[in-house]
């Protein structure tokens, strides 16, 4: 690592990012983890609106792929709606 102000920056900054990114991507993994194991069409249904905006802020600031998102919201999205 250089020992310029700005290179000594932007490592802080980095590091943030990445905090933030690993908890954010976490919190959404258990957040579908936890959907998938619902088994009540009604609280399954409120869940997963949550559920997609936490997927869709993921894709929209780059720590999942838009693609995946999508693949991900469209598989919850069959899950819930085959629930009898």
């Amino acid at each position: 690592m250089a020992n310029h102000k700005a290179t000594k920056k932007d490592v802080r900054q980095a590091s943030k990012r990445r905090d933030r990114n690993r908890y954010n991507g976490k919190t959404t993994r258990n957040a579908i983890r936890d959907l998938k194991a619902t088994t009540d069409k009604k609280v399954a249904g409120k869940e997963l609106s949550e559920v997609v905006s936490m997927i869709d802020k993921l894709a929209k600031t780059g720590v999942i792929h838009k693609n995946k998102a999508a693949n991900l919201k469209s598989k919850l999205t069959k899950k819930v709606n085959a629930l009898a």
